[in-house]
């Protein structure tokens, strides 16, 4: 069976969750989704700040990250996970209501991949997910991930 990379999304929104989970399948992506419901349980999962032997042994191919959590918000998990030599290497897509250009400077300017103000509707937030896929999916090749399925 061939190896899936997971996907890590943190989301602190159910709805939203479930919206962007929804249209993942929809658009055939089947790779696992970790959810994380803020900042702190997402670094807690990628291992932030824990010595090697501590780390988890399989990180998630790529994060999908919201900017407005509670406690440390998703500013703060870009520019943790940029900062540490084991998973700068991950690509953060940025999928956020905000599009204040002082955020999309700043997510820039920290490491961020990609930033993509989420869509309104079902619809929007299909087509979004679906160039999503297409490019990190289809297009890119990723750290450490091998082959696509």
């Amino acid at each position: 069976m061939p190896f899936v990379p997971s996907i890590l999304l943190v989301e602190d929104n159910p709805d939203d969750y479930e919206a962007t989970v929804r249209s993942l399948r929809e658009n055939r992506c089947m790779n696992p989704i970790r959810w994380c419901k803020n900042g702190r349980d997402a670094l807690d999962l990628l291992g932030h700040e824990r010595p090697d032997e501590a780390r988890p042994a399989e990180l998630p191919a790529i994060i999908l990250l919201d900017l407005n959590l509670p406690g440390i918000d998703g500013r703060d998990v870009l520019q943790a996970v940029k900062s540490d030599p084991h998973l700068r290497r991950i690509p953060v897509v940025i999928l956020t209501t905000s599009s204040d250009e002082r955020d999309i400077d700043r997510c820039y300017e920290i490491g961020a991949s990609t930033y993509v103000q989420k869509p309104v509707s079902f619809a929007g937030l299909t087509a979004a997910i679906r160039t999503l896929r297409d490019y990190w999916f289809g297009l890119a090749i990723l750290p450490g991930t091998g082959e696509w399925p």
